[in-house]
């Protein structure tokens, strides 16, 4: 009930107004029964708009991480995912894999739409990646068409970490459902799965003109994360050994303005103790009396020097 509310008049009005989404092929997709809609995984939003686009409810399976978050933002998207039916998926692989896969399988043995990406995670360049085989492991168990759902543009709308989207015309092209209903069971044909996987993954490069690569996404991140963090691991040892060397720098300069100003006070004192000197040579020289003349002690009283004798005459 909550799932066609959020669709018909929560999300899918405003969305539809903003983006005017469209969608090509939507006859390729069965009005009833079972049937895994495959799809390449660009953004985010790609959850949004080809469950928006598709008149039968999509169950997708989502991260973990959407399930379990603390506060505020994490009980508002754990709530969103639980009432749009999302099922938590355990990426960690082994058991938990099986696990995610069992979940899917009950959808499609109620009959309904399953929603997968078999890239196993968002694209993180924009390119088509290698799809994983548990999709047609899930296709051969129930045996049910895999339907390609290529999403056009959805990363030109809300870039990975991105939160408030671009206002982008986004699409999906629905091509021709795949079914090998003669390999119905042969969940363990290993050749089988691979082969089912490739065609889907064939099939969703042409629908979406992506250039496919042959490398599964989640190893190439892993070593775009690695790369990173030796990156910024190099980064920080050049920031230390700049910091040291400006702390280096910094000592030096404080040493040689401490030298500069122990010479300048010595300088100071020198010129002091020099102008010193000079003036008492200065008052030395002041005290001692001409030539020819006698020191006033020396004089009879009322006795003018000779000179001022002479100039009086």
């Amino acid at each position: 009930m909550i799932y066609w509310i959020l669709k018909h008049f929560v999300v899918g009005p405003p969305v539809r107004l903003v983006f005017r989404p469209w969608i090509r092929g939507k006859q390729n997709i069965p009005e009833e029964g079972a049937a895994i809609l495959a799809s390449n995984h660009l953004s985010f939003s790609d959850s949004i708009f080809l469950p928006l686009l598709v008149d039968r409810r999509i169950t997708f399976p989502a991260k973990q991480e959407y399930f379990v978050g603390t506060g505020v933002k994490g009980w508002l998207s754990r709530m969103f995912f639980t009432v749009t039916g999302q099922i938590p998926i355990d990426r960690s692989g082994g058991e938990a894999a099986l696990a995610a896969l069992e979940a899917g399988l009950e959808v499609l043995r109620r009959g309904e739409l399953f929603g997968i990406y078999p890239e196993g995670t968002r694209s993180p360049d924009g390119r088509l990646y290698r799809g994983k085989t548990g999709m047609a492991r899930l296709a051969l168990a129930a045996d049910v068409p895999i339907v390609p759902c290529a999403m056009i543009d959805t990363d030109k709308a809300q870039p990975t970490g991105q939160k408030i989207p671009n206002i982008v015309r986004v699409g999906v092209r629905v091509g021709r459902p795949i079914h090998h209903p003669e390999l119905a069971g042969r969940t363990e044909d290993h050749e089988a799965l691979r082969m089912i996987t490739d065609e889907v993954m064939r099939e969703l490069q042409r629908l979406s003109g992506q250039e496919y690569v042959d490398e599964y996404a989640a190893t190439v991140k892993k070593r775009l994360a690695e790369r990173a963090r030796v990156g910024l691991d190099r980064a920080r040892e050049d920031l230390d050994r700049a910091r040291e060397s400006l702390a280096d720098a910094a000592g030096r300069a404080r040493e040689d303005l401490d030298r500069a100003r122990e010479g300048l006070a010595e300088a100071a004192g020198r010129a002091r103790e020099g102008l010193a000197a000079r003036r008492r040579h200065q008052d030395a020289a002041g005290d001692e009396p001409a030539a020819g003349e006698v020191p006033s002690q020396d004089r009879p009283e009322g006795q003018d020097p000779p000179g001022r004798a002479e100039g009086t005459a």
